[in-house]
């Protein structure tokens, strides 16, 4: 009987066993997230510097739900990126089904924020509170960018809890190939700006 579990339950450990996913630590596999990155704009950095005052303003009374780290940080950040805007379009909440076959089991969920440019899935957004640790997301990322690694061209992900953020590469190939970038944080200088930056660089590689 085939069992269905949400993707949050996913371990690195099941999706490398049973969809031979595998680690790449090679620099060269991932430099978008720390090469050659565009400079921004005295406004951008304006409005950057407003997130961070939202952050610490909200965050200083309760910690930020998911629904509030979309808000406030993801949506302004999404925005400056410019995936608002043609040639990309947003999808939220898109259900996704990963069968894992020799288990007989799905990993059913749904994609946060899911760009796409045309046909192409872009990026995958996951969103969590800030009472969570981001590298909880990582498998729980992965099975969704598994599910349309099919494609050519890499596919991104974008984990964020409001406090810190970490980028994720995922390259289709026999056996699939990911790596991680380590987590930025909103806390320290100039790192939002990294992932400002970082966001812009996928976006002119797609």
């Amino acid at each position: 009987m085939t069992q269905t579990i949400p993707p949050q339950d996913i371990t690195l450990e099941e999706l490398q066993e049973h969809l031979g996913l595998q680690l790449t630590t090679d620099p060269n596999f991932f430099p978008e997230w720390q090469q050659n990155l565009p400079e921004l704009s005295d406004r951008e950095k304006q409005t950057l510097q407003r997130v961070c005052s939202n952050y610490f303003n909200l965050v200083s009374r309760r910690p930020l739900l998911e629904e509030a780290v979309k808000m406030v940080i993801l949506s302004p950040l999404l925005d400056l990126a410019g995936f608002f805007q043609p040639p990309f379009s947003i999808r939220t909440e898109t259900p996704i089904d990963l069968s894992v076959e020799d288990r007989d089991l799905i990993i059913r969920g749904r994609i946060d924020v899911l760009v796409i440019k045309q046909s192409l899935w872009i990026l995958i957004v996951e969103a969590k509170s800030t009472k969570i640790d981001i590298m909880e997301a990582v498998p729980q990322a992965l099975s969704y960018m598994l599910k349309n690694g099919k494609q050519n061209q890499p596919i991104f992900g974008f984990l964020l809890n409001g406090r810190e953020f970490v980028f994720v590469k995922l390259q289709s190939s026999n056996p699939p190939i990911y790596s991680r970038s380590y987590a930025l944080s909103i806390e320290r200088p100039h790192e939002l700006e990294q992932v400002l930056s970082v966001l812009k660089t996928i976006g002119q590689l797609a």
